[in-house]
């Protein structure tokens, strides 16, 4: 014999509360891709914990791990092109390297934007070429 009364009336004493949950509450989060993007590069940053970045931004770290993973496909499976480190001389150091004399080789292109020379020769990889143009139109 079970132990629950299957009928909705109460025995004995009136009821006296009545709780009522609307559906407000337990929504998922929608989170946006740059906000994704913050998290992920916060995580991968050198000594970042994820379990640490995913509590302060309020998420779970399997959720975090999932963005990283997803973020790491899409770099390896999209064609773009690696960015290559960029060595930056302060002022001064450029100043006497513009003094030196510069071996020339036959370029095909000249790109000047702010004070800053590319060239490109022939047979330059398209996709670095691509990569260098668009890097100097979101500089200037």
């Amino acid at each position: 014999m079970s132990r629950l009364d299957p009928t909705l009336e109460p025995k004995g004493d009136v009821v006296r509360r009545i709780e009522v949950i609307t559906g407000g509450g337990g929504r998922r989060r929608r989170w946006s891709d740059d906000e994704k993007a913050q998290a992920v590069e916060e995580s991968l940053a050198p000594g970042a914990v994820v379990s640490e970045v995913a509590r302060r931004r309020g998420l779970t770290p399997q959720q975090l791990f999932s963005w990283r993973r997803a973020a790491c496909q899409k770099a390896t499976t999209s064609d773009a092109v690696p960015f290559a480190p960029v060595v930056v001389e302060p002022p001064e150091e450029a100043a006497a390297a513009q003094s030196r004399p510069v071996a020339v080789r036959p370029h095909v292109i000249e790109l000047d934007v702010d004070g800053a020379s590319v060239w490109i020769w022939r047979g330059a990889d398209v996709g670095m070429v691509t990569a260098i143009v668009d890097a100097l139109k979101g500089r200037s």
